[in-house]
Protein backbone atom coordinates (compact mmCIF):
# COMPACT_ATOMS: atom_id res chain seq x y z
CA UNK A 1 0.00 0.00 0.00
CA UNK A 2 1.54 3.32 -0.84
CA UNK A 3 2.30 5.75 1.98
CA UNK A 4 0.66 9.45 1.44
CA UNK A 5 3.24 11.57 0.75
CA UNK A 6 3.07 15.33 1.52
CA UNK A 7 3.37 18.18 -1.41
CA UNK A 8 4.83 20.57 1.39
CA UNK A 9 8.88 20.51 1.16
CA UNK A 10 8.69 21.60 4.95
CA UNK A 11 7.30 18.23 5.84
CA UNK A 12 9.84 16.63 8.08
CA UNK A 13 11.95 19.19 8.15
CA UNK A 14 13.00 20.52 11.45
CA UNK A 15 14.19 23.69 12.39
CA UNK A 16 17.42 22.47 13.71
CA UNK A 17 17.97 21.57 10.04
CA UNK A 18 16.63 24.86 8.55
CA UNK A 19 19.51 26.74 10.94
CA UNK A 20 22.04 24.45 9.84
CA UNK A 21 21.67 24.45 5.92
CA UNK A 22 20.88 27.79 6.07
CA UNK A 23 24.03 28.84 7.92
CA UNK A 24 26.26 26.20 5.27
CA UNK A 25 24.62 28.40 2.41
CA UNK A 26 25.08 31.65 3.56
CA UNK A 27 26.96 31.80 6.57
CA UNK A 28 26.03 33.37 9.86
CA UNK A 29 27.19 36.86 8.68
CA UNK A 30 25.00 37.03 5.18
CA UNK A 31 22.46 35.20 7.15
CA UNK A 32 22.05 38.08 9.61
CA UNK A 33 22.43 40.58 7.30
CA UNK A 34 19.23 38.64 5.82
CA UNK A 35 17.32 38.85 8.88
CA UNK A 36 18.22 40.55 11.38
CA UNK A 37 18.10 38.87 14.76
CA UNK A 38 20.36 39.43 17.09
CA UNK A 39 21.25 34.97 17.68
CA UNK A 40 22.34 35.65 13.84
CA UNK A 41 24.96 38.48 14.83
CA UNK A 42 26.44 38.16 18.47
CA UNK A 43 28.35 34.81 18.55
CA UNK A 44 25.72 32.95 16.55
CA UNK A 45 25.76 29.46 17.32
CA UNK A 46 22.90 26.91 15.79
CA UNK A 47 22.15 25.81 19.32
CA UNK A 48 21.79 29.44 20.92
CA UNK A 49 19.54 30.28 17.54
CA UNK A 50 17.61 27.51 18.27
CA UNK A 51 16.71 28.56 21.66
CA UNK A 52 15.67 31.61 20.71
CA UNK A 53 13.83 30.60 17.32
CA UNK A 54 11.51 28.12 19.45
CA UNK A 55 10.64 31.06 21.69
CA UNK A 56 9.90 33.57 19.10
CA UNK A 57 7.34 32.95 16.39
CA UNK A 58 7.50 35.70 13.73
CA UNK A 59 11.59 35.00 13.89
CA UNK A 60 10.58 31.47 13.64
CA UNK A 61 8.59 32.58 10.22
CA UNK A 62 11.11 34.48 8.89
CA UNK A 63 13.55 31.50 8.87
CA UNK A 64 11.04 29.40 7.55
CA UNK A 65 10.33 31.60 4.66
CA UNK A 66 14.40 32.21 4.03
CA UNK A 67 14.56 28.98 4.00
CA UNK A 68 11.77 28.30 1.33
CA UNK A 69 13.17 30.62 -0.86
CA UNK A 70 16.57 29.53 -0.94
CA UNK A 71 15.63 25.57 -1.22
CA UNK A 72 12.47 25.87 -2.95
CA UNK A 73 11.67 28.90 -4.82
CA UNK A 74 9.31 27.58 -7.35
CA UNK A 75 6.86 27.08 -4.22
CA UNK A 76 7.65 29.52 -1.70
CA UNK A 77 4.83 31.95 -2.72
CA UNK A 78 2.68 29.83 -2.88
CA UNK A 79 3.44 28.23 0.47
CA UNK A 80 3.86 31.32 1.79
CA UNK A 81 0.68 32.28 1.28
CA UNK A 82 -1.05 28.77 2.43
CA UNK A 83 0.99 29.16 5.94
CA UNK A 84 -0.02 32.21 5.70
CA UNK A 85 -4.07 31.94 5.30
CA UNK A 86 -4.54 28.04 5.90
CA UNK A 87 -8.69 28.20 5.14
CA UNK A 88 -7.87 30.02 1.87
CA UNK A 89 -9.49 32.96 2.65
CA UNK A 90 -13.22 31.73 3.63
Amino acid sequence: MPECVSDDPMHGITLKMMVEQLEEAYGWEALADKIHIKCFNVDPSVDSSLKFLRRTPWAREKVELLYLYTFHPKRAGELAMRRRNPDGGR
